[in-house]
């Protein structure tokens, strides 16, 4: 089957070869990938490595990969658009989640929540604002899938801006906790399965989603986790390859926060703990460091993720130029799984990320939440998710509440409701709210070149 993929940020650094390598590995597919980029240079080196895998032996599908100038050309007759961006450089990031430490406020991704969420969703909006106008007039019947931070308020700004177009976010993170009640069920019961053979029901919005019921044929996958955590809690246990590999992977984590939240709700939260301790008060795991090292995650630095860019952009120009050779390998992710349900093939369940049409209860309509929906043949329908408990839906809640106030702040360019907004974000409490700001302020500046032509910063002193 032919088609057209737009992809919006085509010169990823990591991401667009993921996907490149699992549609060549996909059966019954071709056509073109429409690559877009502000960094034009970038694209063109994705460009070599999707015509090198085109090469491969092993390669079952084969696209023409087309660099575009201008993003009209790149959308127009596009059935699909990904969209995968960087909102901003890392001099951007480095203030997000660096400069509320003199307030002694830690940030583990900073990305969703927390003061970086808040000033991360400020840079974004914007654009996705122009991406679903041009979306509108270019392939308003296309299917938008994306993939960049903060999910939440970037799915809300396409609904919102162009309230008939069809989109929905993806994220693994609930992909790492089904691979983690895979590893209860073997340690307790000896039984390996991987997270295909469960099955899962999850509710709450991203990063912050909370999986109700789970279950291996006849077994409550939940009603193991007490035994596990007995035995395992202390020193912690990691899904991936290694039990101990948050001592040096700062991705990784012991899933310690997953277990004592478990403990509390006898609801499992979904997200890798590094992202769910921005969610709730930072007493409880994100007071200082002694406490990160206490729960096993990490705190992943903005430098880590430079070097990291580094390196990934000295791999990619090997790749394109061909002295490092291309092994193809099919990723965990499943963005061309979810394609090829909705063009016909195989249909598939899978959580993602979709305005709440009453799949979700105790959240208003509208907001996005993130349940699981059955994709088949030009469709993909949100399928009602169990309720959650009270306790757990008043911490959603929160969340969705500040999503919303986040969001409305930016739509409305009101510097106060975004301040507003950024005094409730659950790492800010207990914090004077002059000293909150000022931080407010002097990170608006920070990243005042990304904000200027959207925002009127001279309104921002008038904060109070």
């Amino acid at each position: 089957m032919k088609i057209k993929i737009a992809y919006l940020g085509g010169g990823s650094k990591m991401w667009a070869r993921v996907f490149m390598n699992d549609l060549a590995l996909s059966d019954d597919l071709g056509g073109e990938i429409a690559l877009y980029d502000i960094d034009n240079e970038a694209a063109l080196r994705n460009k070599e490595i999707g015509n090198r895998i085109n090469l491969l032996a092993e390669a079952k599908s084969k696209f023409e990969y087309e660099v575009y100038p201008n993003i009209e050309d790149a959308l127009r007759g596009a059935d699909f658009v990904v969209i995968s961006i960087l909102p901003g450089t890392f001099k951007e990031m480095e203030s997000d989640v660096h400069a509320p430490e003199e307030l002694k406020i830690l940030q583990s991704v900073g990305d969703t929540a927390g003061p970086g969420g808040v000033l991360r969703a400020m840079r974004t909006v914007p654009i996705y604002e122009y991406f679903a106008k041009k979306i509108k007039e270019c392939c308003p019947q296309a299917w938008v899938i994306n993939f960049t931070n903060p999910m939440s308020v970037c799915v809300q700004t396409l609904y919102d801006v162009f309230p008939d177009i069809k989109a929905f976010g993806c994220c693994h993170e609930v992909f790492h906790a089904q691979e983690f009640l895979c590893l209860v069920l073997a340690k307790t019961k000896g039984i390996k399965a991987t997270r295909h053979d469960i099955y899962t029901d999850a509710s709450g919005v991203n990063h912050f989603t909370w999986i109700t019921e789970a279950k291996y044929h006849n077994i409550d996958l939940l009603s193991l986790i007490d035994e596990f955590a007995d035995k395992y809690y202390e020193k912690g246990y990691y899904e991936g390859g290694s039990r101990y590999q948050f001592k040096y992977d700062t991705f990784a984590y012991g899933n310690k926060v997953k277990m004592d939240l478990y403990r509390r709700y006898k609801t499992l939260a979904a997200a890798g703990d590094r992202h769910l301790v921005e969610f709730v008060d930072r007493a409880w795991y994100l007071k200082d460091k002694r406490m990160v090292k206490k729960y096993a995650y990490g705190l992943t630095t903005v430098n880590y993720r430079e070097q990291e860019q580094k390196r990934k952009i000295e791999e990619s120009i090997l790749l394109a130029n061909g002295t490092k050779p291309i092994s193809l390998e099919k990723s965990s992710e499943e963005a061309v799984d979810l394609i090829k349900a909705i063009l016909g093939f195989k249909p598939i369940i899978s959580n993602v990320n979709m305005p709440n049409n009453g799949q979700m209860k105790g959240i208003r309509e509208g907001a996005i939440v993130e349940t699981n929906c059955i994709f088949t043949n030009d469709m993909v329908k949100p399928v009602v998710a169990k309720e959650l408990n009270s306790d757990v839906l008043a911490l959603v809640s929160r969340a969705s509440l500040n999503i919303d106030a986040t969001y409305y702040g930016i739509k409305e360019r009101d510097f106060q409701k975004l301040f507003n907004a950024f005094c409730n974000q659950a790492l800010c409490a207990g914090i004077d709210r002059d000293k909150l700001r000022e931080l407010f302020i002097k990170m608006v500046n920070n990243t005042k070149d990304y904000l200027v032509q959207y925002y009127d910063l001279t309104k921002l002193n008038s904060i109070y």
